[in-house]
């Protein structure tokens, strides 16, 4: 595994890659060229990390994914264009980079193609030392900050639905996050069945 210093993410030369395997697989919000089903190994996606702004305030926390250390994890490679790579990488860092809670850093993945190559591509890797650092938690602890969780993005709910969809079109599973979804949608059912008959009427 390669970090390379800030500054020359954005003065490197020709295209470059991002990897998403949150959010950016539904939206990724940047031009660009090629979108490649990839895998990165030696870290695996988590709700370990607290929002704070997008998901969530800091009275009432949030859920959103980081890549956290062992294991492997499925999700996109993104192809930039050389012309482009200043304008994306400052895009990201706004998005990702609010609170200063992810590391910047270039991964190896291997893009699941014909060609099955392995390309160095730009990903957001939690750090550890970061108070948003959620570390393991349990499903129920998860689902408790999911269902309060509402921050500039919308509701935490929805972006853990969202990501579920985006990887179920992938042609795969991610077993806790499906299982929470799971969870979320029971709650939802059992809401809009609870509700009163005039209330159910006017959704």
């Amino acid at each position: 595994m390669s970090e390379i210093p800030l500054p020359s993410v954005t003065s490197a030369k020709g295209d470059f890659w991002v990897f998403g395997y949150g959010s950016l697989m539904w939206r990724p919000g940047f031009e660009f060229e090629e979108r490649v089903p990839a895998r990165l190994v030696g870290e695996h996606r988590a709700l370990c990390v607290y929002s704070f702004v997008h998901r969530g305030t800091p009275e009432k926390p949030g859920l959103v994914l980081g890549l956290d250390r062992g294991g492997a994890c499925r999700g996109i490679a993104f192809r930039v264009a050389e012309n482009n790579r200043a304008d994306v990488v400052a895009y990201l860092r706004a998005r990702e980079q609010v609170t200063s809670v992810y590391r910047e850093v270039m991964r190896s993945v291997w893009l699941e193609n014909d060609a099955r190559q392995r390309v160095s591509a730009l990903a957001y890797v939690v750090d550890r030392g970061h108070v948003q650092y959620a570390g393991r938690l349990s499903l129920a602890e998860q689902h408790r900050h999911v269902l309060q969780g509402h921050g500039q993005s919308g509701a935490n709910r929805d972006y853990v639905t969202a990501t579920v969809k985006a990887i179920e079109a992938e042609g795969f599973r991610d077993a806790q996050l499906h299982q929470l979804a799971t969870m979320l949608h029971g709650d939802a059912h059992s809401l809009h069945a609870t509700a009163p008959l005039e209330d159910r009427e006017n959704r």
